[in-house]
């Protein structure tokens, strides 16, 4: 069904009707896949009215992050496709260039909306084309530096853009920093907001132009000191983002300018579900829930590997004052909100800045402090020159607990942290830790804690969780030895290396085979000793990581004898559970053995061969 001509067609009563219909199907779907439900029912409405008035396969509308296209998705020739969202060979969870031509621009990663839209624009204007450029950008996005830096650029380059700001206090936890309190300013102009609605309803000619004269005074009053007017950009608003009416004759209105624009969006996060209104934060990446209560699906008795690391760093804060905690909006999602509560003085959340968290760290070090910044593996990446020239150059000793290592299942390719292990190995002063279990990351973290800090320190943990209980976890814990490896599995002829939790998938391998099997906690510096070791008795070594093949952990062996590398291959990995994802490149205990056995199979002919 054409559902764009379909909606241009509708009242505003039917608009109406259609948004709640759009609503409860998201929210059928996600309850039972899981997804980013709270940002995607906060702008049902800004997509209805945008797309009476644009045309997402003429015009050139770029969603930022593109966590909140579900309904864009959905009209854009992907309704009866929606159920598969996030499920393995089904659409994607965010925007995606090969997925349909509505998607302009591929995005997980916040603030590259505008950047990408004026390289467009620019493209287009080159090509003696014209077309609307329109972002869609949330009021949280606005405070990363790629975004800011791409607002500076307009002017110069005659942009005639449109941005829309969905204005809803949000990033994924509250928004912190000053940009935020502009944006709440506008938000919260409840006198100007009445003084508008007061002016719809008057018709009287002398009481119409003394309000309209308070009207200005008080916009002036409250914008004045309007940050896009300042540089040069066309302001309007706030917009009630969830009235149809109002939304379209904002977007009408805009549509035919001549010079840049944006319009700010007041929306709701989490609009029209009773759990995800009240609790934006937890229902922003959703788990499996019960639509009826809210209540998310889990299995009880498993803990995170987020929640280990967040429990474990609180209880060393307890005893070790000079320890702070550093995040870039994800409080939850990196297990620090405890550590949060229990020590606000020494939390810091910059908002979504992973360059400023990475240097404001090393910051903290120069001043006598033990910071960690607990922070997504691929999120990271954002920060790749801060780790090199504010910290690894100087050897400041900041540690980086790195969440969502390795394969991150439904978030797909943008999300998956399967490059940090390349491009951290390869910076020197830089050491790399990836524990084998939940015991194992707290027992690292509290080892790391019990020396003097030297320089750099990465541990990274993927998103998963395992059957146990902190108590017990804390109960057990102790210190572990960060420059040697361990020999889970004394055998003969084939040694297996593993490093990470990939470990857990290669034990019943080297038991029933006979095989030796040696877990690399210290991925960097290497146990050289046990390496040598392994090379002296053993005919066939293998390496098996669950990080980028190239440029990885085993990568770095090769240069000390004839060793073989198995892990994610050099390409990008779509979306689907963890579990299929380990399967389909091969790191699950049938994969893992099915490839020794075909490598020492393919050897043993290539020496046998004259």
């Amino acid at each position: 069904m054409d559902y764009l001509s379909k909606i241009r067609k509708m009242s505003y009563k039917e608009l109406e009707k259609f948004a709640k219909q759009i609503r409860e199907y998201i929210i059928d779907v996600i309850s039972k896949n899981g997804g980013h439900l709270a940002s995607n029912l906060g702008t049902v409405e800004l997509t209805l009215a945008l797309y009476r008035v644009f045309d997402p396969f003429e015009d050139y509308i770029i969603w930022d992050t593109g966590h909140q296209t579900y309904t864009h998705k959905l009209l854009t020739g992907r309704w009866e496709l929606f159920p598969t969202i996030r499920k393995f060979n089904g659409i994607s969870g965010y925007t995606n260039i090969f997925e349909s031509q509505a998607d302009r621009f591929g995005a997980g990663h916040v603030g590259t909306s505008i950047a990408a839209a004026l390289g467009i624009e620019q493209g287009l204007k080159l090509q003696g084309k014209e077309a609307n450029v329109i972002v869609v950008i949330g009021d949280g996005a606005l405070t990363s530096g790629e975004a800011l830096e791409a607002i500076n650029q307009i002017k110069t380059l005659n942009s005639k853009i449109k941005i829309v700001i969905n204005n809803n206090s949000m990033s994924i936890s509250k928004n912190v920093g000053a940009l935020s309190h502009f944006f709440d300013r506008l938000r919260t102009s409840k006198i100007y907001l009445e003084m508008k609605q007061i002016m719809k309803k008057t018709v009287r000619g002398g009481l119409e132009e003394e309000l309209k004269r308070l009207k200005e005074a008080l916009k002036v009053s409250i914008s004045g000191d309007d940050f896009f007017e300042s540089l040069s950009i066309k302001h309007f608003g706030p917009v009630d983002g969830h009235n149809l009416r109002e939304l379209e004759e904002v977007f009408k209105r805009i549509k035919d300018y001549n010079y840049p624009v944006a319009v700010t969006v007041n929306t709701i996060k989490g609009k029209g579900f009773h759990s995800s209104e009240g609790n934006p934060e937890d229902f922003h990446s959703a788990g499996k829930f019960d639509t009826n209560s809210g209540e998310f699906l889990k299995t009880p008795g498993f803990i995170s590997y987020s929640k280990a690391f967040g429990k474990t760093l609180s209880k060393l804060a307890e005893k070790d004052e000079k320890i702070v905690a550093i995040t870039a909006a994800m409080v939850k999602g990196t297990g620090l909100s405890e550590f949060a509560e229990k020590f606000p003085e020494r939390f810091f959340d910059l908002g979504i800045t992973e360059q400023a968290c990475v240097t404001f760290a090393g910051g903290l070090a120069r001043a006598g402090f033990k910071p960690v910044f607990a922070v997504y593996s691929t999120f990271l990446q954002r920060g790749f020159d801060q780790l090199i020239h504010d910290i690894a150059l100087q050897n400041i000793p900041v540690i980086f607990a790195i969440d969502r290592a390795g394969l991150v299942g439904e978030d797909g390719p943008t999300h998956h942290g399967v490059f940090d292990i390349s491009y951290l190995r390869i910076i020197p002063n830089m050491k790399i830790y990836a524990p084998k279990d939940v015991q194992d990351l707290a027992d690292t973290l509290w080892t790391i804690f019990k020396f003097p800090l030297e320089g750099p320190v990465a541990i990274r943990y993927p998103r998963d969780s395992e059957f146990g209980n902190f108590e017990e976890i804390y109960d057990k814990i102790k210190m572990v030895d960060l420059s040697k490896w361990e020999i889970l599995n004394d055998g003969k002829k084939v040694a297996i290396i593993t490093t990470g939790t990939i470990t857990k998938n290669a034990i019943n391998i080297a038991i029933r085979n006979g095989w030796t099997l040696v877990f690399a906690r210290n991925i960097k510096p290497l146990d050289l000793e046990t390496l040598k070791w392994v090379l002296k008795n053993h005919e066939y070594i293998f390496t098996v990581e669950e990080g980028s093949i190239e440029g990885g952990f085993g990568e770095s062996l090769n240069k000390y004898g004839s060793i073989e590398n198995i892990g994610v291959p050099d390409e990008f990995i779509v979306h689907g559970s963890r579990k299929e994802l380990l399967k389909l490149v091969g790191l699950d205990e049938n994969g893992i053995e099915k490839q020794i056995f075909e490598r020492i199979e393919r050897r043993s002919i290539y020496e046998n061969t004259d």
